[in-house]
């Protein structure tokens, strides 16, 4: 008999499914499925593909009563976070297929050859993106919807033309399960062959640790801890054929506050941040950690409101019972600093199920060295407000920020333009995102997104796991020199038959 596991209700902490364990021999199975369907003529037909991603949209948006159920259940997240999630992860299915239509994405570039070029005569090159080979995905405990089964890994991969094997987080299973009926009905109504997708759940590692070490995965795509992506990422590296891993892990996401918005909004600037770190529990990878404020009377009162403020949140839900301990140990680590004190008076534990008070706590910006506890991740409801008494001050604590997905700055126009022009550098090389007067929770999925950021904000700085530039995760460029006609791929023949974009002789053209 396989080994079980329990789905558990966050608010209540009882338990409300059994769900059986995958295997060592389920992860071959679905890995070999997965490695044939990759080497089907279908899986490399893009309007296929498309169909896909289109009918999968469409069979989540039908099903979405029964899943947004399921999910608000297992997660304790309100119903309108999930129907806008839901909403989410099929808009993003919906917008992998106008990709595809598009066609562009594989970067068709045609160098014509000529035989008078010096120093040597240059030959016909042809190069374009193709896909990897299957893709392990790894669902997120936070996203149950869009960055877990049917998430935005799963959809980029599939649109490049990679199966996906999933490994449902099991937090959720019962959500994952339905949510990957409506997507292998999908690829069956597209045409597609069996192992295009699979999902596979369990509470332990050793599937994440089979499922990494299987010589077919071509890629891992994973959303969780810094701890669990750098494993990850460390198990690909010792295989015998190393795999890239893109892991988007913890991030602090820090904010600044000048002088000046303080006095031109403070109140709203509060109002916001409260929102940003309190929201679904604050379980959110770009909910803002650290917010330096400036010293002095107008800084004291805007961190007090901050807190007042908080206080009146009502204790908010935490998704699993790890993430409530782990949470716990971290904010017990950050009271501890001589440094550190906790403002309002909220009881910061209590409650029925794994529940947390949204809280906020106050340090000098000097003792926030590297390492230190004040600039760990809270992955909760608790934001640390750095104060700092001058530029240099604040200068030197940005300095002192490892890589991070998101920064922002609350500015007016009458701002020293120096000052904000250092500020922006800095968090734009510490960053894959800078957010002016906003902030960063709230990630939409565009063309010009970028959802990653340097170590150990991701493993992979130079890719986003949100928007439509995903999908060159899961590509890989291959060029054909002086290829006969007949072999060449139609993105690269001289017709241009698909009628994409391509560059040309360094042109970008249409035209044959």
């Amino acid at each position: 008999m396989p080994a079980t596991f329990n789905s558990v209700n966050p608010r209540t902490a009882t338990a409300l499914a059994s769900f059986d364990e995958a295997g060592p021999a389920d992860v071959a199975a679905a890995v070999e499925a997965a490695e044939r369907a990759f080497h089907e003529p279908a899986l490399r037909d893009r309007d296929a593909r498309a169909a896909l991603l289109r009918g999968a949209a469409g069979r989540l948006r039908a099903a979405g009563d029964e899943i947004v159920e399921v999910a608000g259940g297992e997660t304790g997240l309100p119903e309108a976070r999930l129907r806008s999630e839901l909403e989410r992860t099929a808009g993003q299915l919906e917008a992998f297929a106008a990709v595809l239509d598009a066609g562009d994405y594989v970067e068709a570039i045609i160098d014509t050859p000529d035989p008078d070029a010096e120093p040597i005569p240059r030959p016909d090159v042809r190069r374009m993106l193709v896909p990897i080979g299957p893709v392990a995905v790894f669902g997120a405990s936070n996203f149950p919807l869009a960055f877990s089964t049917a998430g935005g890994d799963t959809a980029s991969a599939l649109a490049a033309g990679c199966p996906v094997v999933v490994k449902g987080h099991p937090s959720h299973p019962g959500t994952g399960e339905l949510v990957a009926r409506e997507v292998r009905a999908a690829a069956g109504d597209a045409g597609l062959p069996d192992g295009t997708f699979a999902h596979l759940l369990a509470a332990g590692v050793a599937v994440g640790e089979a499922l990494v070490d299987a010589p077919a995965i071509a890629a891992v795509g994973f959303t969780g801890s810094t701890a669990g992506g750098r494993a990850i990422a460390d198990r690909a590296a010792r295989r015998p054929v190393p795999i890239p891993v893109y892991a988007e892990m913890g991030s602090i996401n820090p904010i600044v506050v000048t002088d000046a918005a303080l006095a031109a909004r403070a109140q709203e600037i509060a109002d916001g941040l409260v929102a940003s770190v309190s929201n679904f529990g604050g379980q959110l990878c770009t909910k803002p950690g650290v917010v330096l404020v400036p010293s002095g009377e107008a800084g004291d009162a805007f961190v007090h409101a901050v807190a007042a403020q908080l206080d009146r949140v009502e204790p908010t839900v935490l998704l699993n019972e790890r993430l409530r301990d782990a949470l716990r140990a971290a904010v017990e680590r950050l009271a501890e600093q001589p440094d550190v004190r906790r403002l309002g008076a909220a009881p910061a534990f209590g409650g029925e199920g794994y529940r947390h008070q949204p809280a906020a706590y106050e340090a000098p910006a000097a003792a926030a060295a590297p390492g230190s506890a004040l600039l760990e991740e809270h992955f909760g409801p608790v934001v640390l407000l750095l104060r700092y008494g001058s530029r240099d001050e604040l200068l030197a604590a940005l300095a002192r920020f490892e890589g991070q997905l998101t920064g922002s700055i609350h500015a007016q126009p009458d701002d020293d333009a120096e000052l904000l022009g250092l500020v922006g550098d800095l968090l734009a090389a510490r960053a894959g995102r800078v957010v002016y007067d906003g902030f960063p929770t709230g990630v939409a999925v565009t063309h010009g997104m970028h959802h990653g950021g340097p170590y150990p904000a991701t493993s992979t700085p130079a890719h986003t796991s949100v928007g439509m530039t995903a999908i060159r995760r899961f590509l890989r460029p291959v060029a054909w020199q002086n290829a006969p006609a007949p072999v060449l791929p139609p993105e690269l023949q001289d017709g241009n038959p698909l009628g994409i974009w391509r560059r040309v002789d360094g042109e970008l053209t249409k035209d044959g």
